[in-house]
Formats: C-alpha cells, structure tokens, sequence
C-alpha cells in the first residue's frame, strides 16, 4: 500500500493524538535534591519565567543581571604532582555573572555564604535589583538558585529555562567567563 501525502499526516497526526501530551512536570515544593539535568517545570512561583526573546529584551533595556548558575567540576585533590588542571571555559551570555555550583539542591554553609555574597556584590545590597538566573535547558540548577533567590528576599527573580543552549541557538552574543570572586568570610 503506498501512502500519498494526505495520507500519510493523516496516520502520523493519529499517532501523535494517541500517544497523549507530554508528561508536565510539576513545580516541587522544594529544591530539586537530583537528577539536574532533567526535563524542568513550565513554572517557578514568586519568579517570572522568560523565554529567549524575552530575555534578550531585558538585556537590551538594561538595569538587570544574568546570573549564570552552572557548575564548575573541582579540582580532583589526588592528582599526582606536577599535573596541569585547566578548568573548562565557560561560553556563557555576554556580560553574564557566574556563580558556580549554587544552584544545588543543598548548600554547604560556604556555598550558601558565597551565593549570598555574590548576589549582594551584583545587586549592591539592593533587594528589588532584578536578576535572571540561567545554565543550560532543562538544568534544575538555574530552577533552584531562583528559588533560593526568592528565599533571601529577592523580589525581581526571572527564571529563565532556555538558559545558554536557547541564548546561542538564537544567535545571541556570547563570550567566556569566569567565576565571580567574592571574600571567602573567614577571618
């Protein structure tokens, strides 16, 4: 049996209606605790989700900052000695803030400390700064760090899923950057 083209949309829409919708992932009550890179929720509630373009306008208007949340794999500490350990670069959104490694579903105390320190040093202090908390698509990180943003009293928190895969693919300007640097707090 040959299908002409009609045909043919018709069978493949038929097995599109019965194959359901996509499975929704819901918005937990708390952080994600695994499975990062994992298909993410439509939502983050207290935050305004914002897609490329959106975010691209934001940009453009300027006043706010993107804080890329994405991870930075450590140093391993039993390297033998004399190794050379090159951290990979990270291509991120031009003029982008990055705090690595805050977007976990738990914090130690000193990751708690520098998230917070890095995020008064973007705002100076300011509450009502706005902020765009970004990694990769479908990254939880940047899903938790808005949250735990929103947590510490932050009241303009943009979520943006998309993150750099979305930023690149709609050819958006880029560059590399490195980790923002803040005082470690011990004395």
């Amino acid at each position: 049996m040959r299908w002409g083209w009609p045909g043919l949309v018709g069978v493949l829409s038929l097995a599109l209606l019965l194959s359901g919708p996509a499975m929704a992932v819901e918005e937990p009550a708390g952080y994600r605790m695994g499975a990062y890179r994992s298909p993410v929720p439509a939502s983050l509630s207290g935050a305004t989700v914002v897609d490329t373009q959106t975010a691209a306008g934001l940009r453009e208007q300027g006043g706010v900052s993107f804080i890329d949340v994405l991870p930075r794999p450590p140093k391993p500490e039993n390297l033998p000695e004399g190794t050379v350990w090159r951290d990979k670069p990270r291509n991120s959104i031009a003029g982008a803030v990055w705090l690595p490694n805050v977007g976990f579903g738990q914090l130690p105390a000193e990751g708690e400390h520098y998230f917070r320190q890095g995020l008064s040093e973007v705002t100076a202090g300011d509450l009502d700064h706005p902020l765009i908390f970004f990694c990769l698509a479908d990254c939880w990180m940047s899903w938790n760090a808005a949250k735990r943003a929103l947590g510490y009293g932050y009241r303009k928190v943009y979520w943006f899923p998309e993150g750099t895969d979305g930023w690149a693919e709609a050819e958006r300007p880029m560059e590399v950057i490195e980790p923002l640097e803040v005082d470690s707090g011990a004395d």
